[in-house]
């Protein structure tokens, strides 16, 4: 018996190309994958609010911005030096109570604008644990190191996460009737909530992703899980921490999902790009040598030629 040695991946017929306008909302996975287009200048937006892990959370931004639900005082709290929101990644902290709510209320802006024109939408969903804040009785995105008395942790059941993934392809849709819609699970172990969990997170995921993914109504699904567990499926492929995908791990899925999604007429563009980023990054012996300084001539008549086609290339 031959064994299968390959995931079966298929061209897909809404491809992406450098007209396309990107946003990609989920796990740390997802800004991965949107470092790669912003390395090739694809037009594309990641997660304005920081990292979202799971769907309950990625559903609130969606209706806030579908909503025009502005943050308030009541979504922020001080805590350890800085005002936090539970709905929002870290990274948005600010010493400041109105820094923080302009933060939160100019990235729900900007997914409101972005979303409006966007062709491509990628969702990668971390895992199907979520956290309750007991007092708030609400669902939080994000527990910045609160004492854990303070959140009941569940996992999200197979049917309340596919009503989740109903809500978020409904949303979307509102915003762009015709927007691609790409599903996707990341990679990265959430062994933090333990092995056996971490594998029963994915499993609901999966099975309920599956659920309601149709190509006929342009929501698809790219296995960026599978990829690293069934065709890499080793530790070398990890970082040292054994949980997030290492360099090799994300090119190997990215040149996958380049071979699925990436328009075949952006391939030469990617490739004038990618020469021209490794020019813009090479270090000189002797930066004042005549060479080098032909070198450099030549680099910005190349670059000047891709921002007279694209103009929104900047480099």
């Amino acid at each position: 018996m031959k064994l299968q040695t390959q995931l079966p991946l298929e061209k897909q017929a809404s491809a992406i190309d450098y007209h396309s306008k990107l946003v990609l909302l989920g796990s740390c996975f997802a800004e991965n994958i949107a470092e790669k287009f912003s390395y090739y200048k694809f037009q594309n937006e990641v997660n304005p609010l920081g990292v979202l892990f799971h769907p309950v959370a990625i559903l609130d931004l969606l209706t806030r911005a579908h909503q025009n639900t502005p943050y308030t005082e009541n979504d922020v709290f001080f805590s350890n030096g800085c005002w936090q929101s539970f709905r929002a990644h870290s990274r948005l902290n600010s010493t400041s109570q109105a820094e923080i709510l302009e933060r939160l209320n100019t990235a729900l802006k900007l997914t409101q604008n972005q979303l409006k024109s966007a062709s491509h939408v990628i969702l990668t969903f971390g895992t199907a644990w979520i956290y309750e804040h007991i007092e708030s009785k609400t669902t939080v995105a994000n527990c910045h190191k609160q004492p854990q008395k303070e959140f009941k942790k569940s996992i999200l059941s197979v049917d309340q996460l596919q009503d989740t993934f109903e809500s978020i392809i409904s949303t979307l849709k509102s915003f762009h009737p015709h927007v691609s819609l790409v599903f996707s699970i990341s990679p990265v172990r959430h062994l933090k909530d333990g092995f056996v969990e971490n594998n029963q997170s994915k499993a609901h995921l999966m099975a309920a992703l599956h659920s309601v993914i149709n190509p006929s109504k342009n929501t698809h699904y790219f296995p960026s899980y599978e990829l690293l567990m069934d065709e890499l499926r080793d530790y070398r492929f990890y970082k040292e921490d054994m949980v997030h995908p290492n360099p090799i791990a994300i090119n190997y899925i990215w040149k996958k999902f380049q071979s699925i999604w990436i328009d075949a007429e952006a391939t030469p563009i990617m490739q004038d790009v990618n020469q021209l980023q490794k020019g813009l990054a090479h270090k000189p012996f002797n930066p004042s040598a005549t060479e080098h300084k032909l070198f450099l001539s030549t680099l910005t008549k190349k670059a000047q030629a891709l921002e007279s086609r694209f103009p929104f290339m900047k480099f």
